[in-house]
């Protein structure tokens, strides 16, 4: 991890950290890499999710591009995963987002792929970095009919939501689903894709105005999901955050399906079809030790790796495995780039595990059972359709802390700066988890933390004594004390 480069890219709040100046450096020693090592004219694919700074940083970041002589293509707001795949299928030479993800409005960030859909090794990043350092001195900039053409691209968002819908094996038929687009870039996507696959789709979180995204919607706020699953009587919802590169899910009780479950009933399902290549499942030092123990009992292999996608990618690459996540969900066999069907993948072959769960889960009920009176006492009645939660302890807590909680608010404004390096990104996961005290992950968690970050140790065992283990006989029962 360099020094302006974290994990994801660069973040920063908009206007103060991520300036106009820095993205037109970013771009101009982007431009000027990837020219000396290419020997050719660069085309440069920018997407974007649906920031108000957005535009901004991204007509800095072009003009730093086109100044050094490279061609800009303007995807408009698209997923992150998208631009992964599309810079392969339209043979660019790199493709750029500018996104925060998941974060509040007011940050955002630049991350680059390479013409492979993978992102840039850290020695590229750093090559950048000298020059955004030295302000790009000594750097020539172009002139005449060597300066950079922009063009603008509306097919895009087709061509990729066209890519999971061949990409994806399963029929979604029947199902009710409720898909929260987080006011983001999955919108456009989710729209056309889920009714293809022949769900029955109620899309909320849709009507983004550059202020609104992640706004009590999308996977960081589930509980907006999880009240409209219940009141609506669908079968199970999706919710995806900002730049739709990650996912969450809730069953038809409104219970989370949250990244460790994605990834057990995905890693269950492939096994099954003999598709789990090397009978494994890579995940970060984050998943939850009951998530490893659930896999033990399925005859699946765990590996770890540190906290961020690219190490996950890294993983399955060296090791030919099929399946990984930390975040978003990584699939080697479709995706030939770092996010290239993570989320939108996910969430429809979970939506379709789902379903095939519910039928077992269904002929297990017993017939004489008194016959529900009403639509919601019947769905009280069957069984959930996810792991169980004392297996992989991930379930939502009954008495979680009040919002008052004093660790809870140090953890909530802590949390407004996950953007500007990885520790901020992994304390804001740590708070999450343990707002809503989910007991194992936290100490994991917050271990971890205070080991790399002496700073937060106060911080980190506060709340550790603090949270409460609601979940009952858990199989991570070696945490609590």
């Amino acid at each position: 991890m360099g020094k302006y480069f974290g994990t994801d890219g660069v973040r920063g709040v908009a206007g103060a950290d991520l300036t106009c100046e820095m993205a037109m450096l970013i771009g101009r020693g982007a431009a000027a890499v990837l020219t000396s090592s290419t020997g050719h004219k660069p085309r440069i694919l920018i997407g974007k999710d649906t920031r108000q700074s957005g535009d901004m940083l991204e007509a800095a970041l072009t003009a730093g591009l086109c100044s050094v002589g490279a061609d800009v293509e303007s995807l408009g707001v698209v997923p992150t995963p998208a631009v992964a795949y599309l810079v392969r299928k339209y043979n660019a030479d790199a493709g750029v987002v500018i996104s925060a993800s998941h974060n509040p409005m007011e940050f955002n960030g630049i991350k680059i792929f390479a013409g492979t859909g993978y992102k840039l090794p850290d020695e590229v990043e750093n090559e950048i970095e000298v020059y955004i350092d030295n302000q790009c001195a000594g750097l020539k900039l172009a002139t005449g009919d060597d300066v950079g053409r922009v063009t603008y691209r509306t097919d895009g968002i087709k061509d990729y939501a066209d890519h999971l819908y061949e990409s994806i094996n399963g029929d979604l038929s029947g199902l009710n689903v409720c898909i929260d687009c987080a006011n983001g870039a999955s919108a456009a996507v989710a729209r056309q894709l889920f009714p293809r696959l022949g769900a029955k789709c109620t899309f909320i979180g849709v009507e983004p105005d550059g202020k609104n995204i992640n706004a009590g919607v999308g996977s960081t706020h589930l509980d907006n999901l999880e009240k409209a699953v219940i009141e609506g009587g669908f079968d199970c919802g999706i919710a995806f955050d900002g730049d739709a590169d990650r996912c969450l899910a809730c069953d038809e009780k409104g219970q989370e399906i949250d990244g460790d479950k994605v990834i057990a009933l995905l890693a269950m399902n492939m096994k099954e079809k003999g598709r789990l290549d090397g009978n494994t499942a890579v995940v970060t030092v984050m998943s939850n030790l009951g998530f490893i123990k659930f896999m033990e009992s399925q005859g699946i292999h765990t590996e770890k790796t540190a906290v961020g996608d690219r190490y996950v990618l890294e993983n399955m690459r060296e090791n030919g495995y099929a399946i990984g996540g930390g975040g978003g969900v990584s699939r080697s066999r479709f995706m030939r780039g770092a996010r290239a069907v993570p989320s939108s993948f996910a969430s429809s072959q979970v939506t379709a595990s789902l379903r095939q769960a519910s039928r077992v889960a269904s002929s297990r009920v017993s017939h004489t059972a008194a016959p529900a009176t009403s639509k919601r006492a019947s769905r009280a009645r069957q069984p959930s359709l996810c792991p169980p939660r004392d297996v992989l302890g991930a379930g939502r807590s009954s008495s979680r802390p009040p919002d008052g909680d004093a660790e809870a608010g140090v953890a909530n404004r802590l949390c407004t700066g996950a953007l500007v390096s990885s520790f901020m990104q992994d304390l804001r996961a740590a708070g999450r988890h343990a707002h809503k005290n989910s007991l194992p992950t936290v100490r994991q968690a917050v271990g971890m933390l205070a080991s790399r970050h002496t700073a937060v140790k106060a911080f980190c065992a506060a709340a550790a004594r603090r949270t409460r283990c609601a979940l009952g006989p858990c199989m991570a029962r070696s945490f609590c004390s």
